[in-house]
């Protein structure tokens, strides 16, 4: 029987191939699924990765947003701020402007504009309400002195003490102004009568005129006031503060008085005033000034032992003008010292030329004005007329006047050191008038003591055997070694004496009168060697 395979067997085998077939396939589904699966872990990785890296970049630009924002806000915050900084300082500096628009720099005085802003309205008030005002004009006096002397700093300062006691002086509702320089204004509303403003401008005199410590020196100032009302001596502001300064004027050069209330006639004097000030510069570019020269002799034997030199005005239309008539205006708006160097150099010149001419002028006195003798460049201007006219200092002589020695004792005593070094000498004019310190008059380096001219003129004409002023004055002179030269002699009652009271030197019009320069000359040729026969018996030592 032939042998035959088993069917079993092979289905066997069909079913295996076709299960590792199956298991084949399975493996790389399994493995393809793994590949996928793997593919998409790394899709998502990388997704996450985009996404985190879109979410840092989102992050950043947010918050770089939210920086700029921020800074943003923060530069609109401090721009706000800076704005309303810069509107404060605007309005700050706007306020200052206004504020020094009205109000003076040195002091914080009312300025000129606002006090009469303040006066117009004060007069609207005192119109409605039928009540009086004043005004004060209030200025200072021997102010230049100082500030020409110690300088600018010390002035400011002191002008910034009176302001202090100017306001500690009225009431709340009265307002102080600086005018400028060494003026001041208050203006008082409401006042009851002339009586209640006196008093309050003599309150004002003795406050500014009390002692100042500045600088480590103790000075002294007065003070001159002009007062006007209203409604009696005008009815705007311009014409009541014009008004006050015309009183002030006058009380300072007239009546001597610490204040004045307006009057009327002040008005013409002012003018007056006014028009020999605007033509005292004129007076010098036009040769108009002339010097006189006084002898001053001595009284025993008539030798002419010195020359005053004395200016004297030939005004084209008011005439021959004496010194008084505008030495004092000439001081005041600053004449005086253009003309004080004429009248130095006109002086030493004249002198060079009598000494030429062989007639032997002992010395020549100059009077100096207190502001001249303060001034920083005195010096230096002697120095330079000397050196052009080439007089010899010990010809000349300085007569300057016992009050301003005292206004400043240290710098005057600088000044008249190098004066004295220099050989210039040194007289006090108007001595006894100014009240000096006895130990100042011992320091000072003075040559000469002229005994003022109200002391000779208070001579009795019947040669009165006694006076004691005359008598202090001598002896005084005598103890301190100075020469005692007695001014103004006009009779010979006067002239006896003085001798009688070893007064022995003097000049007046009694021995002779103030010559023009030729005149001076022809003197000098014939007396200025003569002795008294008989001194013993004769007085008269007239040199006309």
């Amino acid at each position: 029987m032939p042998s035959h395979s088993r069917p079993g067997a092979k289905d066997n085998d069909l079913r295996g191939a076709a299960q590792r077939e199956h298991e084949a396939d399975l493996r790389d589904n399994l493995v393809k699924m793994r590949e996928q699966l793997l593919q998409l872990r790394e899709n998502d990785i990388a997704s996450r990765e985009d996404i985190i890296l879109a979410t840092q970049k989102m992050q950043a630009s947010l918050e770089s947003h939210i920086s700029k924002l921020r800074q943003a806000n923060e530069n609109l915050v401090i721009a706000t701020l800076n704005t309303q900084t810069m509107a404060d300082q605007v309005k700050e500096v706007r306020d200052q402007m206004s504020h020094m628009a009205h109000h003076d720099f040195l002091t914080g005085l009312p300025n000129r504009k606002l006090l009469e802003e303040r006066l117009t309205q004060a007069i609207a008030h005192a119109k409605r309400h039928n009540t009086r005002l004043a005004v004060l004009f209030i200025d200072l006096d021997r102010f230049k002195i100082i500030n020409d002397s110690l300088g600018h700093a010390t002035g400011d300062a002191l002008l910034q003490s009176v302001a202090q006691r100017l306001l500690g002086s009225v009431r709340e509702s009265d307002t102080i102004s600086r005018q400028g320089g060494d003026e001041f204004v208050a203006l008082l509303p409401e006042v009851a009568d002339e009586n209640a403003v006196a008093l309050l401008a003599d309150k004002i005199c003795k406050t500014v005129s009390a002692n100042y410590l500045l600088a480590g020196q103790e000075l002294r100032i007065g003070a001159t006031i002009g007062i006007s009302m209203y409604p009696e001596d005008g009815i705007d502001a311009e014409a009541l503060i014009r008004n006050a300064d015309v009183a002030m004027y006058h009380g300072k050069k007239t009546t001597g008085s610490n204040y004045s209330f307006f009057e009327p006639e002040m008005t013409l004097r002012a003018i007056e005033r006014q028009r020999i000030e605007a033509e005292l510069y004129r007076a010098l570019a036009h040769q108009e000034f002339e010097l006189h020269y006084q002898a001053q002799v001595e009284l025993l034997t008539g030798r002419i032992v010195g020359v005053e030199a004395l200016i004297r005005w030939h005004h084209p239309e008011l005439g021959f003008l004496l010194p008084d008539a505008f030495i004092s205006i000439a001081e005041d708006c600053g004449a005086i010292v253009p003309i004080g160097r004429w009248v130095l150099r006109q002086a030493c010149q004249q002198t060079i030329t009598w000494l030429n001419a062989g007639l032997a002028v002992p010395v020549i006195a100059v009077n100096i004005s207190a502001i001249e003798f303060m001034r920083s460049n005195f010096m230096e201007n002697v120095r330079a007329i000397l050196l052009d006219t080439g007089l010899e200092p010990q010809h000349l002589a300085f007569e300057v006047t016992e009050s301003v020695l005292m206004k400043n004792a240290q710098a005057t005593m600088n000044v008249l050191q190098e004066l004295k070094r220099m050989g210039i000498k040194i007289a006090i004019d108007d001595f006894g008038t100014g009240y000096s310190s006895l130990s100042y008059l011992q320091r000072f380096p003075v040559d000469t003591l002229k005994i003022d001219q109200s002391f000779v003129a208070g001579i009795l004409a019947d040669g009165a055997d006694d006076n004691i002023l005359i008598n202090s004055v001598v002896g005084l002179g005598h103890s301190l070694g100075h020469r005692v030269i007695a001014e103004g002699i006009e009779t010979p009652e006067q002239l006896k004496f003085l001798v009688d009271h070893l007064c022995l030197e003097g000049q007046g019009n009694y021995l002779s009168k103030p010559l023009v320069a030729d005149e001076f000359s022809a003197l000098l040729r014939t007396r200025l060697h003569t002795t008294a026969e008989n001194p013993s018996e004769t007085r008269d030592t007239r040199l006309q």
